[in-house]
Protein backbone atom coordinates (compact mmCIF):
# COMPACT_ATOMS: atom_id res chain seq x y z
CA UNK A 1 0.00 0.00 0.00
CA UNK A 2 1.68 2.96 -1.25
CA UNK A 3 -0.61 5.55 0.92
CA UNK A 4 -1.23 5.68 4.76
CA UNK A 5 -4.92 4.97 5.67
CA UNK A 6 -5.37 8.95 7.53
CA UNK A 7 -4.51 10.29 3.71
CA UNK A 8 -7.73 12.95 3.34
CA UNK A 9 -8.62 11.51 0.01
CA UNK A 10 -7.11 7.70 -0.67
CA UNK A 11 -6.12 7.31 -4.48
CA UNK A 12 -6.29 3.36 -4.14
CA UNK A 13 -8.41 1.64 -6.15
CA UNK A 14 -11.94 1.30 -4.17
CA UNK A 15 -12.22 -2.62 -3.63
CA UNK A 16 -15.36 -3.24 -1.48
CA UNK A 17 -16.14 -5.84 0.94
CA UNK A 18 -18.81 -7.57 3.46
CA UNK A 19 -17.54 -7.98 7.09
CA UNK A 20 -19.68 -9.93 9.37
CA UNK A 21 -18.80 -9.26 13.41
CA UNK A 22 -20.88 -9.52 16.55
CA UNK A 23 -20.40 -6.85 19.00
CA UNK A 24 -22.18 -6.65 22.69
CA UNK A 25 -24.66 -9.33 21.62
CA UNK A 26 -25.39 -8.09 18.16
CA UNK A 27 -24.52 -9.88 14.81
CA UNK A 28 -23.31 -7.01 12.29
CA UNK A 29 -22.19 -7.20 8.51
CA UNK A 30 -20.79 -3.83 7.60
CA UNK A 31 -19.02 -3.13 4.35
CA UNK A 32 -15.40 -2.13 4.35
CA UNK A 33 -12.97 -0.73 1.16
CA UNK A 34 -9.17 -0.49 0.46
CA UNK A 35 -7.67 2.62 1.39
CA UNK A 36 -9.09 3.21 4.91
CA UNK A 37 -8.15 1.53 8.06
CA UNK A 38 -8.53 -2.29 8.31
CA UNK A 39 -9.89 -2.58 5.26
CA UNK A 40 -9.21 -5.84 4.79
CA UNK A 41 -11.63 -6.88 8.22
CA UNK A 42 -12.72 -5.99 11.61
CA UNK A 43 -8.85 -5.35 13.09
CA UNK A 44 -7.66 -7.51 16.67
CA UNK A 45 -7.91 -4.31 18.42
CA UNK A 46 -11.01 -3.01 17.70
CA UNK A 47 -12.13 -6.38 18.64
CA UNK A 48 -10.91 -6.23 21.92
CA UNK A 49 -12.11 -3.20 22.84
CA UNK A 50 -15.52 -3.96 21.86
CA UNK A 51 -14.99 -7.58 23.62
CA UNK A 52 -13.56 -5.73 26.87
CA UNK A 53 -16.29 -3.08 27.39
CA UNK A 54 -20.11 -2.71 27.84
CA UNK A 55 -21.99 0.05 25.24
CA UNK A 56 -23.03 3.44 26.13
CA UNK A 57 -25.67 4.10 28.22
CA UNK A 58 -29.04 5.34 26.72
CA UNK A 59 -29.47 9.58 26.75
CA UNK A 60 -25.63 9.54 26.15
CA UNK A 61 -23.61 11.44 23.48
CA UNK A 62 -20.61 9.37 21.99
CA UNK A 63 -18.05 9.63 19.64
CA UNK A 64 -16.18 7.28 17.17
CA UNK A 65 -12.90 9.21 17.04
CA UNK A 66 -10.85 7.84 13.51
CA UNK A 67 -13.56 5.72 12.76
CA UNK A 68 -12.71 3.91 9.72
CA UNK A 69 -15.76 1.92 7.76
CA UNK A 70 -17.58 2.34 11.02
CA UNK A 71 -17.06 -0.58 13.35
CA UNK A 72 -17.48 1.17 16.90
CA UNK A 73 -19.74 3.66 15.82
CA UNK A 74 -22.49 1.41 14.19
CA UNK A 75 -22.01 -1.29 16.87
CA UNK A 76 -22.85 1.49 19.55
CA UNK A 77 -25.68 2.63 17.67
CA UNK A 78 -27.18 -0.46 17.43
CA UNK A 79 -26.86 -1.52 20.55
CA UNK A 80 -27.24 1.69 22.51
CA UNK A 81 -30.06 3.27 19.82
CA UNK A 82 -31.24 5.75 22.58
CA UNK A 83 -27.70 7.29 22.87
CA UNK A 84 -26.37 10.05 20.55
CA UNK A 85 -23.42 8.72 18.25
CA UNK A 86 -21.13 10.81 16.10
CA UNK A 87 -18.26 9.39 13.99
CA UNK A 88 -14.98 11.15 12.77
CA UNK A 89 -12.19 10.57 10.61
CA UNK A 90 -9.74 12.30 8.27
CA UNK A 91 -10.17 10.11 5.77
CA UNK A 92 -12.89 10.95 3.40
CA UNK A 93 -13.65 7.03 2.02
CA UNK A 94 -13.74 6.28 5.84
CA UNK A 95 -16.61 9.15 6.18
CA UNK A 96 -18.16 7.98 3.02
CA UNK A 97 -17.97 4.09 4.63
CA UNK A 98 -19.46 4.81 7.77
CA UNK A 99 -22.38 6.82 5.94
CA UNK A 100 -22.98 3.86 4.10
CA UNK A 101 -23.13 1.20 7.17
CA UNK A 102 -25.08 3.30 9.44
CA UNK A 103 -27.77 3.77 6.39
CA UNK A 104 -27.52 -0.13 5.70
CA UNK A 105 -27.93 -1.03 10.03
CA UNK A 106 -30.82 1.53 10.07
CA UNK A 107 -29.32 3.31 12.59
CA UNK A 108 -29.42 7.38 12.88
CA UNK A 109 -25.81 8.63 13.49
CA UNK A 110 -23.69 12.01 12.37
CA UNK A 111 -20.55 11.25 10.50
CA UNK A 112 -18.19 14.55 9.96
CA UNK A 113 -14.95 15.70 9.22
CA UNK A 114 -12.99 17.18 12.21
CA UNK A 115 -13.38 20.61 11.36
CA UNK A 116 -17.23 20.40 10.98
CA UNK A 117 -18.03 19.23 14.52
CA UNK A 118 -19.92 21.98 16.58
CA UNK A 119 -17.51 24.00 18.85
CA UNK A 120 -19.46 23.44 21.62
CA UNK A 121 -20.41 20.10 21.43
CA UNK A 122 -18.98 17.82 24.25
CA UNK A 123 -19.49 14.36 24.57
CA UNK A 124 -20.47 11.64 27.72
CA UNK A 125 -17.70 9.32 25.75
CA UNK A 126 -15.11 8.98 23.15
CA UNK A 127 -14.18 5.57 21.71
CA UNK A 128 -10.75 5.38 20.00
CA UNK A 129 -8.33 2.81 18.59
CA UNK A 130 -6.18 5.58 17.90
CA UNK A 131 -3.97 5.64 14.92
CA UNK A 132 -0.55 5.63 16.49
CA UNK A 133 1.35 5.56 13.23
CA UNK A 134 0.43 8.90 12.79
CA UNK A 135 3.59 9.76 15.01
CA UNK A 136 3.78 10.47 18.59
CA UNK A 137 3.23 14.45 18.27
CA UNK A 138 0.41 14.13 16.19
CA UNK A 139 -1.04 11.87 18.37
CA UNK A 140 -0.40 13.44 21.30
CA UNK A 141 -2.01 16.67 19.55
CA UNK A 142 -4.78 14.74 18.06
CA UNK A 143 -5.67 13.65 22.02
CA UNK A 144 -5.30 16.81 23.53
CA UNK A 145 -7.65 18.21 20.83
CA UNK A 146 -10.41 15.99 21.73
CA UNK A 147 -10.59 14.93 25.37
CA UNK A 148 -11.53 18.76 26.44
CA UNK A 149 -15.10 17.96 24.79
CA UNK A 150 -15.30 15.26 27.27
CA UNK A 151 -18.32 16.63 29.70
CA UNK A 152 -18.10 16.88 33.75
CA UNK A 153 -17.46 13.11 34.49
CA UNK A 154 -16.79 12.18 31.01
CA UNK A 155 -14.35 9.49 29.77
CA UNK A 156 -12.51 8.09 27.10
CA UNK A 157 -11.82 4.62 25.76
CA UNK A 158 -8.95 4.03 23.85
CA UNK A 159 -6.95 0.42 23.04
CA UNK A 160 -3.26 0.40 22.03
CA UNK A 161 -1.10 -2.31 21.28
CA UNK A 162 1.54 -2.60 24.48
CA UNK A 163 4.67 -2.85 21.56
CA UNK A 164 3.14 0.79 19.97
CA UNK A 165 3.77 2.52 23.37
CA UNK A 166 0.24 2.03 25.38
CA UNK A 167 2.15 1.96 28.66
CA UNK A 168 3.57 5.08 27.73
CA UNK A 169 0.67 6.74 26.34
CA UNK A 170 -0.64 5.93 29.78
CA UNK A 171 1.86 7.74 31.59
CA UNK A 172 1.98 10.71 29.11
CA UNK A 173 -1.78 10.86 29.62
CA UNK A 174 -1.31 11.08 33.26
CA UNK A 175 1.16 13.42 33.62
CA UNK A 176 -1.22 15.72 31.05
CA UNK A 177 -3.85 15.65 34.03
CA UNK A 178 -5.64 13.39 32.36
CA UNK A 179 -6.41 10.55 34.85
CA UNK A 180 -6.14 7.47 33.07
CA UNK A 181 -6.86 3.50 33.95
CA UNK A 182 -5.90 0.11 32.19
CA UNK A 183 -9.22 -1.27 31.96
CA UNK A 184 -8.40 -4.39 30.50
CA UNK A 185 -5.33 -6.50 28.94
CA UNK A 186 -5.61 -8.77 26.40
CA UNK A 187 -3.39 -10.63 24.28
CA UNK A 188 -1.16 -7.74 23.58
CA UNK A 189 -3.32 -4.91 24.08
CA UNK A 190 -4.54 -2.68 26.60
CA UNK A 191 -7.90 -0.80 26.84
CA UNK A 192 -7.50 2.46 28.86
CA UNK A 193 -10.10 4.54 30.61
CA UNK A 194 -8.69 8.16 30.28
CA UNK A 195 -11.12 10.72 32.73
CA UNK A 196 -12.49 13.84 32.30
CA UNK A 197 -9.99 15.72 35.35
Amino acid sequence: MTEHYFSNKPTAEERRRRVRFSAWGNDLELATSSGVFAGEGLDKATAILLRQTSPPKPDTTVLDLGCGWGPIACAMAVASPEATVWATDVNERALEMTRLNAESMGVDMRVEKPEDFPVRLKFDEIWSNPPIRIGKAALHKLLLEWLPRLKPDGRAHLVVGKNLGADSLQRWLDEQGWPTDRMAAEQSFRVLAVHRP
